[in-house]
């Protein structure tokens, strides 16, 4: 009889998390930080909520002066994260939809969502120490494909160890000034309380949309056409010749 054989175990279809850590010029980011909390300053939020820029009408950075160059730097290192996920440069176009800062004092948090209406999302980090005191960016399995038993995985003193790496429900990226990661928009995530009693948290938020180039006329079913090729048919609720 042959002797027994060792199971091995291989892990499957990773979600990718971009990571990569910047040096930050320290004057620039203080600018950076007075700017970002003169915007919060305009339109403040309830009290126990991060102030989220992009629905509080600053959802627009790329575009403001003072952070424009930063969120040009920023965006370039998406297409290394495109093409380890195996995309053709010369076949996509890629675009800034949204960007916008994220303050969060002691206390304060980001509830778990995702963008739909974006493909791609990044996070900038403009302080913190590593230590993830400041709140911890929090990304969710989409699904929990080896719990084998619906619900056993989450917690309630289920029969599954809570520190199996193949059955965690979720990571945890500790903010430290000039990291920045990426990752699906369509990935669950949400932002963890601030622990630090003296000290703001403060992180730039970035959508991308990935399109056809605008030389493309016919890009195929699933990749939208650029923008520059689509036709306004009206604004302001106002249909077409009206």
């Amino acid at each position: 009889m042959d002797a027994p054989a060792n199971l091995a175990i291989q892990p499957l279809f990773p979600m990718a998390l971009g990571r990569v850590q910047l040096a930050p010029d320290p004057l620039d980011t203080a600018l950076l930080l007075q700017r970002a909390l003169a915007l919060r300053e305009q339109v403040p939020s309830e009290e126990g909520v991060a102030w989220t820029g992009d629905v509080r009408g600053a959802g627009e950075l790329h575009r403001d002066p003072l952070f424009a160059p930063l969120i040009a730097r920023l965006a370039d290192h998406a297409w290394p994260y495109l093409a380890g996920l195996g995309f053709d440069r010369r076949r996509v176009a890629l675009h800034v939809q949204r960007s916008w800062p994220v303050l969060s004092d002691a206390g304060e948090q980001v509830g778990r969502h995702h963008h739909p209406n974006a493909h791609l999302s990044a996070v900038y980090y403009l302080n913190g120490d590593g230590s993830g005191r400041s709140g911890c960016l929090r990304l969710f399995a989409p699904r929990q494909v080896n719990e084998l038993v619906p619900g056993l995985a989450v917690g309630q003193d289920g029969p599954i160890d809570a520190g199996a790496a193949l059955n965690q429900p979720w990571h945890d990226v500790a903010p430290r000034a000039g990291l920045l990661v990426l990752f699906p928009a369509s990935v669950d995530h949400a932002v963890l309380p601030n622990d630090d009693t003296d000290d703001t948290r403060f992180s730039l938020s970035i959508d991308f949309v990935l399109t056809a180039p605008e030389a493309v006329p016919d890009p195929g079913e699933y990749l939208a056409p650029h923008p520059g090729r689509w036709l306004v048919i009206g604004e302001d609720g106002n249909a077409s010749g009206a």
